[in-house]
């Protein structure tokens, strides 16, 4: 390993470290209640996203359960670099949004187009001037509802959204974000329902959960292979769109495999090239946010995850370049995880041939066998035709996930996969 991977892998531990950031939080909540400081939670809203809708509905309930004081901001879109397809995301994004709300009993339906400029302007007129009033959390789920659906009467402007909407831009940016429906506490990122509960759970053991307000989570994360099927399969094929440059592909591994087994279903590992060797930007700022992101979720799956050796550009074409060699040997599950799991959680170095072996000979696979197959790029066809057929999906991330017909984006979305394994068995 090169003293420049070692060193890297060494910052992202620390960065990752979840007792490290528990010790912080411990110190920040003993400092605030020393002062008697109140507990400020920044919230984004994008009038236009409508995972923001959805956030903007279980906000009295966030507040009648937390001793918090919410400050809201009115946000424009993400900026191009975060929004590398952005018309596949808006289209994508109303129709994650109706699925989401039918799980977590909330209101939303995709109206097929984004709200034309006129209604969308009167509506940021309107946060606005509920931001400027205190009466945001009162006003926003009604703004949104006739937004969205046309539901009940215009409501009423008087803001000056543009200064409002800029200031909030500026103030995501400082604290170093580019989404909306998010929230922010002492440095954290907490994005829309998702990740909800994690805002929860450091609400409550700061000592800020009201008395009598239930301990369940709002919208906890849906569990898997609660009720698997008896018998497994025959299920249609799970076909798995990866990046072993993506973290989330990383964290979303095993429990792809253990749907697949569940319900019969033919894993199909679909590689595709990282967005930034596609010449995508990923700024500090994303990959940050995703890394911290990242090594939560790990913690709470208990996937290890935080030294990291990041496989970005040779490393990730060595992978690719055995990858489908190993497919053909009934070892391309295998292999992935190794490599993975070394470059994410062991701070392997796969552009080296010690470390490549290494995640080679433990899938099970011969060395003196795959070696010889690095450099070579008849892996290249079939990444770019499964880029192809994904962003044809509508989808244009990993990991996404198709069964049938049926397709989803991101690990997070794990259990309508296997409603759709259901579905389909």
């Amino acid at each position: 390993m090169s003293i420049k991977t070692f060193l890297a892998s060494r910052v992202t531990q620390h960065l990752t470290d979840q007792q490290r950031l528990a010790a912080r939080r411990e110190k920040t909540d003993r400092r605030r209640a020393m002062r008697g400081d109140a507990c400020m939670v920044d919230y984004f809203h994008d009038a236009s996203d409508p995972y923001s809708h959805l956030v903007a509905q279980i906000l009295p309930t966030l507040l009648e359960r937390y001793d918090i004081e919410l400050v809201p901001h009115l946000v424009a879109p993400p900026p191009d670099w975060a929004a590398p397809d952005r018309e596949k995301l808006i289209s994508y994004s109303r129709l994650d949004a109706e699925r989401l709300a039918r799980k977590a009993g909330l209101s939303f339906t995709d109206p097929g187009q984004q709200p034309g400029d006129g209604r969308m302007k009167l509506a940021e007129a309107a946060l606005a001037r509920a931001m400027e009033a205190g009466s945001f959390a009162e006003e926003a789920v009604g703004i949104g509802n006739w937004l969205w659906s046309g539901e009940g009467t215009p409501p009423e402007a008087g803001g000056d959204a543009a200064t409002v909407k800029r200031a909030g831009t500026d103030r995501r940016e400082e604290a170093g974000h580019y989404l909306a429906g998010t929230f922010h506490l002492d440095g954290e990122w907490f994005w829309g329902l998702d990740r909800l509960h994690y805002l929860e759970d450091r609400l409550a053991k700061a000592g800020l959960r009201k008395t009598n307000a239930p301990e369940a989570a709002i919208f906890p994360p849906p569990p898997l292979l609660t009720n698997p099927p008896s018998k497994p399969g025959p299920a249609p094929e799970l076909h798995y769109y990866l990046s072993f440059r993506s973290p989330y592909t990383y964290i979303a591994a095993e429990r792809v495999k253990a749907l697949a087994d569940a319900y019969g279903a033919g894993l199909k590992l679909r590689f595709v090239l990282p967005m930034v060797m596609r010449g995508m930007q990923v700024p500090r700022t994303k990959g940050l946010y995703i890394l911290k992101d990242t090594a939560r979720e790990a913690h709470r799956l208990g996937i290890p995850f935080g030294k990291v050796a990041d496989p970005v550009g040779e490393p990730v074409e060595r992978g690719y370049a055995i990858l489908p060699w190993a497919i053909e040997q009934g070892r391309g599950y295998d292999f992935a995880l190794s490599f993975m799991k070394g470059v994410w959680a062991e701070g392997i170095d796969a552009g080296s041939d010690s470390g490549l072996k290494t995640i080679v000979e433990r899938a099970g696979l011969d060395w003196k066998t795959a070696k010889p197959l690095i450099g070579n790029e008849d892996w290249k066809p079939q990444a770019e035709a499964n880029r192809d057929e994904m962003m044809g999906l509508g989808l244009w991330g990993v990991p996404s996930f198709r069964v049938g017909d049926f397709s989803a984006w991101g690990q997070d979305r794990l259990w309508l996969i296997e409603d759709a394994l259901k579905g389909a068995s």
